[in-house]
């Protein structure tokens, strides 16, 4: 079994930053992958970054492209999000998700495990 505990959400103006953190404990072994996703109320949950720890292959939707990065700290076992430029459509839960590597990246099966999410809020 794996856990992913998120932290570091919050609140802030159109134009800011925010680091979402991720703590990842238990069989880690059995992660081939691990990414970032996000979900407003009534919609489906969208795949927003996503990391290979094996070779540090990173992967981002098109709409974070430029303002987010992904980053994996090894030592700490934990899964980071660096967002930047936040605009008012990046409000949404955010979800750290890890998985084995089969099915495409945004794919939300292939994820085996998953946080409890926190929440981002960018007011304009």
């Amino acid at each position: 079994q794996v856990q992913l505990v998120e932290s570091g959400g919050g609140s802030v103006q159109a134009g800011g930053s925010l680091r979402l953190s991720c703590a990842v404990s238990g069989y880690t072994t059995s992660i081939d992958r691990m990414g970032w996703f996000r979900q407003v109320p009534g919609k489906e949950r969208d795949g927003v970054a996503v990391i290979y720890p094996g070779d540090g292959d990173k992967f981002y939707d098109d709409s974070v492209q430029g303002r987010f990065a992904i980053s994996l700290d090894n030592a700490k076992n934990t899964l980071y999000l660096q967002m930047s430029s936040l605009k008012p459509e990046d409000t949404a839960m955010y979800y750290c998700a890890a998985g084995r590597a089969h099915g495409g990246i945004w794919w939300l099966p292939s994820y085996d495990y998953w946080g409890q999410g926190t929440q981002v809020t960018v007011s304009s």
